[in-house]
Parts: C-alpha cells; structure tokens; sequence
C-alpha cells in the first residue's frame, strides 16, 4: 500500500505546485506597433476589437516615444486593457543618439562592428551591454518608459547578444550552416569587453584557442546582460510598475542561442517566444517549453507567459491547443505575435477558449 500512496502524494504535491503559480487569473496579451500618424478613433476601434476577443494586455512598441505610448495608454485602459511598454532594448536600429557613436556597438570576433557590418539583417544594429555610454543609454531609455503614467510594466525584447545561431527553420533563408560558433556572428570582443574579461580573467578572448568551450568567457557575456535587467528592474521599481521581457524559449536554449540565461535575472515575468514553427516543432513542443521554463525557475517569484506565434499555426484548433498547453504546464498567460496577424477567427477562438477556463 505505501507505493500507491507516495504516487498519489507527489500527483497531489505537482497539482498544488501548478495551482500555486495560478493564482493570478490566467491572462492573454498581444504584441503591437504603434503608428503615430493613427488617430485615437482607430486605435479605440482596435484596442475594442482584442478586448472582445478576449485580450487583457497590449504590449505596444513605440519605438521608444514615451509621448505616443502616454497617448495610447488612456485609450486602452478606457476599453479595459492593460499597457506593457515593449522595447527594443540591446538592438536598436536606427537610433539617433546611438548612431552619434560608432564606439558604443558591438564588436564580432572577426572584428567587424554592427554599426555599419550587421549580421543576417540591416536591423541588427546591437549596443554593447559592457561599455557604460551604450548601457546608460539603454537604461535611459528605459527610464523614460518607465515614467509614463498607467503602464503595468517595461518590456525589454532584444535583451540578449545577436544570434550565434539561429533557429533550423531560417537557416536556409540565409543559406547558412551553423554546425559550429561561426566568428561573424560571435559578438562582443569590442575593446571594452575584452579589457574587462582580461582584468577580471587574466586572458585574452581574442587569443583563446577555442571560445566554444571557454566557460569564463560565455558567462561574462552572459552576466553582462544580466546586469542590464537588474539595473533595468531597479530603475522599473523606483517608478513603480514592472519589469518584464521576451525571451527565448527556456533556459539553456537562449543561453545556447544567443547568450541569455533568463531563469538568472531579477525580473517580475518572462514571455518566452515559443515559436514551434521556427525550431521545426510540433505542437506539443509550446508545452514541453513552457514546462522548461517554469522548472528552472521553480522556487524564485518570476512568473512565465508564453509567447504564439500566430502564422505559425496551421488552424484555429492548433491556436486553442497551443492555449491550453501552455497553461496545462503552468503559464500564468499567453501572448500573441501579433496584433496584424490575428484574425476574426482568431480571437473568436481566443475568446471562446479564455470562456472555457472559468
């Protein structure tokens, strides 16, 4: 009898575990980007149409204009939404300031800078997360969202090193093969990151016969974003809303992919991208994620929301199936990419779903 009886109390002891995370109703948000030259009728129109649809959160980017975002944020309360202030955070594109100082990019290990030698795309324009001008301004930034009256929290994106690998599914579009670290695509050996490893770590990542397996080296980066969050959550805090970020799908797959170990940070919640669709995945795989995620930070407060990709999904049944995944292994909500790609069907589905959970 005792066998029985172990099996039934660690059932009962994983329910509890789950229902614990849970304790917040589960919600559903939607990336956005904002267009300035809309009017407010058309965002009122649209921010109606994701509240009957069964949305709770937006989280919009403003391309870091904390006066468009203190313009949309009354209008999306006013049709019961809540407003996360997504940004670009270690990727900025296009930045006026940042632009001003070629010295604050980062640095591959064959040497070519992303201000004007971008890798896979002409959007990856990535500051150094070490170099105190490039993380001050990134932390302004920040700051500036932060201020911004009724938001619910800063949503960093892009919070991580350019890609040392990309998803299976993209390597073809690049006609690339990336059975190995490849040198341009292996960043940050910029002067001040190599002169702070070498003062902390007696040795040269330049020199290093094989930086693959040079653990020192992967953990500098990785703390050099960490310090980043963390400096992120204490300014988030002072001005009292959240600090939350899209992440890569759990833990050792962004540590692996692009030098981020999010289960470390200090952060209130994560929107693991749990893109199936881009790894070559099944459905199944946005459950088993989730539950990667929620393992390893399992004992710390941070809370997980699954991030669907929408055109990834073959029918509307795959879009509930993805839901109740997600939130069968503990997500305490999903996230949408994004708002342009969901359709009437779509948010019927969402609506009727989020209905059946109650």
């Amino acid at each position: 009898m005792k066998l029985p009886k172990l099996l039934l109390f660690i059932w009962a002891l994983s329910l509890f575990s789950c229902a614990k995370k849970e304790e917040t109703t589960f919600k559903f948000g939607v990336w956005i980007t904002a267009d300035a030259k809309r009017t407010d009728e058309e965002y009122a129109k649209e921010f109606k149409k994701y509240k009957d649809g069964g949305i709770d959160e937006v989280l919009i980017n403003t391309n870091t204009d904390p006066k468009l975002l203190g313009r949309l944020v009354p209008i999306a309360k006013e049709k019961g939404l809540k407003v996360h202030a997504w940004i670009m955070a270690m990727n900025r594109p296009n930045d006026s300031v940042a632009l001003q100082h070629p010295d604050w990019y980062q640095v591959s290990k064959d040497g070519k800078s992303c201000f004007d030698n971008r890798p896979y795309v002409d959007y990856y324009q990535w500051l150094c997360p070490t170099k105190k001008e490039s993380r001050a301004h990134v932390l302004g930034l920040v700051e500036g969202l932060a201020k911004v009256e009724g938001i619910e929290s800063v949503h960093l994106d892009y919070i991580r090193f350019p890609d040392i690998f990309l998803p299976i599914s993209l390597l073809p579009k690049y006609n690339l093969v990336q059975d190995e670290e490849l040198p341009q695509f292996d960043f940050c050996y910029c002067d001040a990151c190599v002169s702070k490893f070498e003062k902390e770590h007696h040795k040269n990542p330049k020199t290093s016969h094989n930086t693959a397996i040079d653990m020192e080296w992967k953990n500098f980066r990785l703390n050099a974003i960490k310090a980043v969050v963390d400096d992120a959550y204490k300014i988030a805090h002072k001005h009292h809303v959240k600090l939350t970020a899209a992440v890569f799908p759990y833990p050792e797959m962004a540590d692996h992919m692009v030098r981020q170990r999010w289960d470390k940070w200090n952060i209130d919640e994560v929107y693991p991208m749990i893109y199936h669709s881009f790894y070559n995945e099944q459905i199944d795989w946005v459950g088993y994620a989730t539950k990667q995620g929620v393992t390893d930070l399992e004992g710390k407060k941070t809370k997980i929301n699954t991030g669907i990709y929408i055109p990834g999904l073959k029918s509307d049944a795959e879009l509930k199936e993805a839901i109740l995944l997600a939130k069968k292994n503990c997500a305490t909500g999903v996230s949408f990419f994004d708002g342009n790609a969901l359709s009437d069907g779509n948010l019927k589905t969402i609506a009727a779903t989020k209905a059946s959970l109650k």
